[in-house]
């Protein structure tokens, strides 16, 4: 293993990630607060600092794919919410939007960079941060396409349940408790990738000009 190369990787990889991840939360916890939930406030879970928000699997995941894993989950109380059903589902999709929205961001300015001729020790020192910003991109956009799928307890499973009939709604919670089995055994088989990763793709080639 060439350890300077993987360090490097990691450089580049990781405060995308941290960044990510972050953001996502504080959405979750922002629009919760707004919506008159004050459980993430009293949590802490409003702040920047990533360390809040990491959670020691969804990271490592992160990691090892380079492009899916998940954060510690902002605790919500929908009691507090004047219409829970709706609420939730304008919280849950408060992180994957912010991704995209960073995504886009982000993008911005990889397009403006990409313009430039860089050349020498210039080419030298800008081009690991070009390597960041792209990476940011791809990063948001795979958190957001996975968090977008409909299985408990990522952010997809909580839209969904915004749409179920109340009868469904009972054995979807049910169902909740094994989310996290079924979610590590899409991943660690695969099988997750003939789902994310044509939609990611797309994306990534629509927001990086590449399309």
């Amino acid at each position: 293993m060439d350890i300077a190369k993987k360090l490097q990787e990691l450089t580049i990889l990781i405060p995308p990630i941290l960044l990510a991840v972050t953001v996502h939360e504080v959405a979750h916890g922002y629009v919760a607060d707004k919506l008159g939930d004050p459980t993430p406030r009293a949590h802490g879970r409003l702040t920047l600092n990533p360390f809040r928000h990491l959670d020691f699997w969804g990271t490592l995941v992160f990691l090892i794919t380079g492009i899916i894993g998940w954060a510690k989950p902002v605790p919500i109380d929908p009691r507090y919410f004047r219409r829970p059903h709706r609420d939730m589902l304008w919280v849950a999709l408060a992180g994957p939007m912010s991704n995209i929205v960073l995504a886009g961001i982000f993008a911005l300015i990889y397009r403006s960079m990409a313009g430039l001729y860089l050349h020498g020790l210039f080419l030298k020192i800008m081009m690991p941060l070009f390597l960041m910003i792209q990476t940011s991109v791809i990063i948001n956009l795979g958190l957001a396409c996975f968090n977008l799928l409909p299985i408990p307890p990522l952010d997809g499973g909580h839209i969904l349940e915004a749409f179920l009939p109340f009868e469904w709604l009972l054995a979807f919670k049910r169902f909740q408790i094994y989310g996290v089995f079924l979610l590590l055994f899409l991943i660690f088989t695969g099988i997750v990738d003939y789902f994310i990763l044509p939609p990611l793709y797309l994306l990534i080639k629509i927001f990086l000009g590449l399309a």
